[in-house]
């Protein structure tokens, strides 16, 4: 099937990262095994499937397509996907989509969920997806998405499968809960924000913007501070703290051709992280 939108695809340990992001462009990640996707700045048509979306700020370039995404649904016959956004932007959003209707005589229905710092949102029985606060503005939200397992307590390991559903019915806790830090999605942020949620770092997978590359442009480190975004050279300061297998980096700024991104990020880490660090343009 031709992809009139495009986007990007990297496997790894069993997922599928799709998407793509440009600055200030358009910014659209989904992983289908997990049924999630992050930011709706674009949205290919094979990711009209993907019924759970996280908002990570309100910015045009990663939440422009969302009405697209909603209404296409209905067209399709699909479920009404839940949007999990900022608090402060579920009403003007809801806004949106009633003005879509009117002009568009369309359904554009969706569970519009406002989320903060600290919520959880279990999807499924294997899987909780944490909101985490970066550093954007004007509201900038992370998300890491846990694997979850259940395990057996070591004190009942010993026991028959019988006695184990004795103690279960009876209302021992019998097993402990397990998580895995299997995909982080950055968003939008000063490293500040990477900084101040550690488990980024420990994902299996972790998807992280690497808007600006150079020195050269002497309003770099101001747009840096004024607009809140990463650095090449924010990498290359945390390279120990970096535990990831794969390292998605993205959202590189406009004022780079993709050749001369991709030779002033292999000049300035040649070994790409021990081959860990994946550029997508």
């Amino acid at each position: 099937m031709m992809r009139i939108m495009p986007y990007r695809t990297v496997k790894h340990a069993g997922l599928t990262i799709e998407g793509l992001s440009l600055a200030g462009v358009q910014t659209y990640w989904r992983v289908p095994e997990l049924k999630i996707g992050f930011d709706l700045g674009g949205c290919p048509w094979q990711f009209l499937s993907t019924p759970n979306w996280f908002i990570s700020h309100t910015h045009l370039d990663h939440i422009s397509m969302l009405p697209l995404l909603v209404g296409r649904r209905y067209f399709l016959g699909q479920t009404p996907p839940k949007i999990y956004l900022p608090h402060e932007a579920v009403r003007p959003v809801e806004i949106i989509l009633a003005q879509y209707r009117r002009l568009d005589r369309g359904r554009y229905e969706a569970e519009l969920i406002g989320v903060e710092p600290g919520d959880e949102i279990r999807i499924g029985r294997e899987l909780i997806v944490e909101v985490v606060e970066v550093d954007h503005y004007p509201v900038g939200l992370g998300y890491i998405a846990w694997n979850i397992r259940r395990k057996l307590r070591e004190e009942f390991q010993h026991l028959s499968q019988e006695e184990i559903r004795n103690l279960a019915v009876a209302g021992t806790e019998v097993s402990r809960e397990l998580r895995r830090p299997q995909v982080a999605y950055l968003g939008d942020t000063s490293p500040r924000g990477l900084d101040r949620n550690p488990t980024m770092y420990e994902a299996q997978i972790l998807i992280a913007e690497m808007t600006f590359l150079s020195e050269d442009d002497d309003d770099t480190l101001a747009i840096l501070s004024k607009r809140r975004h990463m650095h090449l050279r924010h990498f290359i300061e945390r390279r120990e703290l970096f535990k990831n297998e794969l390292i998605i980096a993205s959202h590189i700024s406009t004022r780079y051709h993709p050749k001369q991104a991709a030779a002033i990020v292999e000049q300035a880490i040649p070994d790409m992280l021990d081959g860990r660090l994946r550029l997508i343009m």
